[in-house]
């Protein structure tokens, strides 16, 4: 099994509902965001049946995590209705609460689609690869292909990450979105510093995701190219929202994305 495949292969714990997932090392670094909102997504998933897939998750992130230990998963059975669920999943080490997510699921229901773009930006193997807009050493690096464009600056400024995997995936449309959900948390903030001419990889900024949102629409393939397009519409009082499209190379939009960072002054007051 790959890396990245066995970081999302939560596993039982010894409690009812509750499972353990892997560390993603190494020692002595803080965790990768995108690791709580995969192992819990795929926490959660583990409690429902298979014909009810997630529509939306949001993820709070209450503490910053040891990338080298495990992590412990808690599901609450919030609601089960007829073509409905809905999940709590609550992130600890060590006893501490790191994070805190809801995770909604339904079954298929016939109605009106949309969601598609005529054309995309770019050919992605055109591209140079470029990996993360930053260091990111809890994530296998070698397993995924990433290549970033930007344009524009200031308030016009528009990341362009495109990604896939290089390892062989088995079929299950829910471990494609699981890694859907691991990748696109990847610096995401960063286009909230971008606008001011500041990024995450400068540390010039106090910065780091505090809220994370996803809404599900259309299955997609992690082997195959996807775009992850996304810019800052406000930022304000230490915190800055981006909002996304994860887009597929036939230009399908996927899934709608939304987080909230911290982008404080380093001098500013710690809470």
């Amino acid at each position: 099994m790959s890396t990245l495949l066995k970081l999302l292969d939560v596993q039982p714990g010894d409690g009812e509902d509750t499972f353990i997932g892997s560390a993603s090392g190494p020692d002595g670094k803080r965790s990768y965001g995108g690791q709580f909102v995969a192992q819990s997504l795929a926490a959660a998933c583990c409690t429902v049946d298979a014909d009810r897939l997630p529509t939306n998750m949001h993820l709070q992130f209450l503490r910053g995590g040891e990338a080298g230990n495990p992590v412990n998963y808690t599901v609450t059975r919030v609601f089960d209705g007829r073509t409905a669920a809905a999940r709590r999943v609550d992130s600890f080490q060590d006893g501490r609460l790191l994070t805190t997510a809801t995770v909604s699921f339904a079954v298929e229901l016939p109605g009106p689609k949309h969601g598609r773009r005529s054309s995309m930006p770019a050919d992605p193997d055109t591209l140079a690869p470029t990996g993360p807009a930053g260091p990111a050493p809890s994530m296998p690096l070698d397993e995924l292909d990433i290549r970033i464009v930007d344009e524009g600056t200031g308030v016009d400024f528009v990341r362009r990450l495109w990604w896939r995997t290089t390892v062989e995936l088995p079929d299950d449309p829910l471990v494609h979105t699981l890694i859907a959900a691991y990748v696109t948390d990847v610096y995401m903030i960063d286009p909230a510093l971008q606008v001011h001419g500041h990024s995450m990889k400068a540390r010039t900024h106090r910065s780091g995701t505090t809220d994370s949102s996803i809404w599900f629409h259309r299955p997609i393939r992690a082997g195959q190219w996807n775009l992850l397009e996304t810019s800052s519409p406000a930022a304000a009082r230490g915190r800055g929202v981006v909002t996304g499209s994860l887009i597929r190379a036939d230009g399908v939009i996927a899934a709608t994305l939304a987080q909230e960072g911290l982008i404080a002054e380093r001098d500013a007051r710690r809470v």
